[in-house]
């Protein structure tokens, strides 16, 4: 018999560097989950931008069970057949030429930072090391990719970090050629910033460093780890701004819920890591490779990539005609099933609260920052769960605003 457990036992048996909803989801279809009560909720949080097929998808199941009935594990001395294949789909769908698989974005990101690291190395000399980022990027949790990422808070208790790194204001191409030199080896920026408050970047501000990256002979590397795999209605972001990166991370929604991470990058760059200079003893494993084939399978389709528009805009009408009745949002902005509401000034700061009286009501939201309600669901989600989502959250919303939200 399996042990009873409570969001209690949380906080006595975890570490606490979460702090979990009050419920327990123990089972999921499509958008809608339920807890331990039997409780319904629809799922506008994806994971984090991960479920983009949602929950239970069958085809998903049908291949991490068919793979899971003949190999799962071996290790990094030998290859296996779903990655490779994996390897091509994605070859085949970018401007890549070369693939590493490790198993998160944080991950994806330390590669790539390490690679424009070795680019510089072995090509200029130990001089060129200096990291262009931004503020409020998030890379991951790594000291490397912590460091990158422009958010304090989440650096400040681990000094000493990692040196040559500066951060400028992120659509600010000014700043950034301010710091971007000869001496610089990468700048790394998040197309659409997501933990930052789900903020796009300007056309010209990618162009822009594009060009700076060319000039001084600088990797762009794009982390695409939340905008990536149809999130915004292209398969990669980089391809609806039409600037390409020297280095693209995935992550997230690659594997559709399958812990999965990908750096992709050119044949000339990737033939700098030679063998021991990287690894990972999970990554690329068989599982997540077959589950990840069939999500790229499934995803990378005409249909599917209008489907986000179309679901774009039933979020985006949704939402405002909550705001034109509530007044709560001063922007509602993003790209495709990447979008963030901005609380006007009398709210400012307390998403949270939202975020908390939406569980109450029967759905998942996600937050980006303190004031920015956040939306990251499933790419096929149902127009009845987006009504049926939306009009909870319009309750969760009117009782914040009535002050009666728990």
């Amino acid at each position: 018999m399996s042990l009873p457990v409570s969001r209690h036992d949380f906080d006595q048996w975890m570490m606490p560097v979460y702090a979990p909803a009050a419920f327990i989801p123990v089972r999921a279809e499509a958008s809608t989950v339920w807890d331990q009560n039997g409780k319904d909720y629809i799922d506008f949080a994806g994971g984090i931008a991960v479920n983009a097929l949602g929950h239970a998808h069958p085809e998903l199941q049908q291949a991490l069970q068919e793979q899971a009935a003949r190999l799962w594990h071996t290790g990094n001395g030998y290859t296996n057949e779903p990655i490779l294949r994996l390897a091509k789909q994605l070859i085949d769908a970018t401007f890549a030429d070369r693939v590493f698989f490790c198993n998160s974005g944080a991950e994806a990101n330390e590669a790539a930072l390490k690679l424009a690291r070795k680019v510089a190395h072995d090509r200029f000399g130990p001089a060129k090391s200096g990291i262009v980022a931004f503020n409020n990027a998030f890379h991951g949790r790594t000291l490397f990719t912590v460091s990158a990422g422009g958010q304090p808070a989440y650096s400040k208790d681990f000094a000493p970090l990692p040196a040559a790194i500066s951060h400028a204001p992120f659509n600010d191409l000014g700043a950034a050629a301010s710091l971007i030199n000869d001496e610089t080896c990468a700048v790394i920026v998040e197309p659409i910033q997501g933990e930052g408050g789900v903020l796009p970047a300007d056309p010209a501000f990618l162009r822009g460093l594009r060009e700076l990256c060319d000039k001084h002979q600088a990797l762009l590397i794009f982390d695409e780890v939340q905008s990536g795999v149809g999130r915004t209605g292209s398969l990669y972001a980089y391809m609806h701004y039409g600037v390409t990166p020297d280095v693209l991370t995935s992550a997230k929604a690659l594997g559709g819920g399958f812990p999965i991470g990908a750096m992709l990058t050119r044949e000339d760059l990737a033939l700098v890591m030679g063998v021991g200079t990287h690894g990972t003893t999970y990554g690329g494993n068989p599982l997540a490779g077959a589950v990840a084939g069939k999500v790229m399978a499934l995803i990378n389709r005409p249909e599917v990539m209008e489907g986000v528009a179309l679901r774009h805009r039933w979020f985006v009408e949704g939402l405002n005609a909550i705001n034109q009745r509530l007044h709560l949002f001063k922007e509602i902005r993003g790209l495709g099933l990447l979008i963030g509401c901005v609380l006007n000034d009398d709210f400012a700061g307390k998403a949270k609260q939202f975020n908390l009286a939406a569980a109450e009501q029967g759905v998942m939201v996600l937050i980006a920052g303190a004031s920015v309600v956040r939306f990251a669901p499933s790419l096929i989600i149902s127009e009845q769960e987006v009504k049926l989502g939306l009009e909870r959250f319009e309750r969760a919303c009117a009782a914040v605003v009535r002050g009666t939200a728990s």
